[in-house]
């Protein structure tokens, strides 16, 4: 086990997102942090690449951010779709049509890597609130792949369309919502934010239990129950509050921020010593922390963080439900939701 983390992965609309829209200083400081210590962060969204760029700038065109609730794989780099796990034709048309029996008067539409698409029925909040939606009919709608499928009705809450819409849904894709005004949210079965992060994950060579995950909603409850940690921002949904291992200080107070800055701490890095690395990307390669002559974290490690004030232990002492399936195991979490707003979180 390594002295912190190796990979950090979180939310972005409600959990590092301020309710201002605004990602502090503060929080851009704490993820520097993070890979100044030899570790690696993913930016794990609903929000789909197009909307993306702006919050690539915050973090200075680094890393790797997991779009579309697990569906799309962006490169913050090059600001390119690096892998994808898409809805095919089929699922989309028995989805839509399983939906429209079960709440009639819902609006649908689809997210893809290049654009969006939506019946005449669907109505556009956050995102593509004052842009012109393309509406090409039913054929073309559902006619290709897509990395979501939404679904809006103002008349109900999220929770509600959601208890509506995950029975008819079973088995065509996963659903799961993110507090969007009237929407819930899905991807292909078996996709989801916890999916994604696995397979990141896998090919550095990090095991859930090295793994710290920080959210808000229901579309993020697969990733918490699959990290090794995980930490519910303090004005999150109460399944979300009731799943994670730790409750922080909510989004509008940096809660995420302050955690890392414990986690963490400025000028303390992963041991330099060891015949095995790590690779986190094509251009940078991090010694394990936890080979002979790196500095492993044990007792003696956690008593010397103590006398230096640090307040967070890692790795955590036990009844944190490490490796779990990263499929999901929640009522709630088994699908792909979105975030605030427009489920984009």
């Amino acid at each position: 086990m390594s002295a912190f983390p190796l990979l950090v992965a979180t939310d972005l609309d409600g959990t590092i997102v301020r309710s201002d829209g605004a990602i502090s200083p503060r929080t851009v400081a704490a993820f520097a942090r993070v890979e100044a210590a030899g570790a690696r962060f993913t930016l794990v969204t609903g929000r789909p690449p197009r909307v993306m760029r702006g919050i690539a700038r915050t973090f200075g065109h680094r890393g790797t951010a997991i779009c579309s609730n697990g569906a799309l794989e962006y490169d913050m780099r090059t600001e390119a779709v690096t892998a994808r796990h898409l809805i095919q034709p089929e699922a989309l048309v028995a989805a839509a049509r399983a939906l429209r029996a079960a709440v009639p008067g819902i609006g649908l539409a689809v997210e893809r890597p290049d654009g969006r698409a939506a019946d005449e029925v669907y109505q556009a909040v956050s995102w593509d609130t004052n842009q012109s939606i393309p509406r090409p009919g039913e054929a073309a709608l559902f006619g290709e792949p897509a990395a979501k499928l939404l679904a809006r009705h103002l008349g109900y809450s999220p929770d509600e369309l959601l208890a509506l819409a995950a029975p008819v849904l079973n088995g065509l894709v996963s659903v799961s919502h993110s507090n969007g005004k009237g929407l819930v949210e899905a991807a292909a079965v078996g996709v989801s934010k916890a999916t994604a992060v696995a397979e990141l994950a896998a090919r550095c060579g990090i095991s859930p239990a090295e793994v710290i995950a920080f959210g808000d909603m229901p579309n993020d409850l697969p990733l918490l129950t699959w990290a090794g940690v995980s930490c519910a921002v303090a004005n999150a949904h109460p399944a979300v509050l009731a799943a994670a291992n730790r409750v922080i200080g909510g989004h509008d107070e940096d809660g995420v921020a302050a955690y890392l800055e414990q986690v963490y701490p400025a000028g303390r890095a992963l041991g330099a010593g060891g015949a095995e690395a790590l690779r986190l990307d094509d251009s940078r390669v991090v010694p394990g922390g936890d080979q002979e002559g790196g500095r492993g974290f044990d007792e003696a490690g956690r008593a010397a963080d103590e006398d230096a004030g640090i307040g967070v232990r890692w790795p955590p002492r036990g009844g944190d439900g490490l490796g779990a399936d990263p499929a999901g195991g929640h009522p709630l979490g088994r699908a792909a939701g979105v975030e605030i707003g427009e489920g984009e979180g």
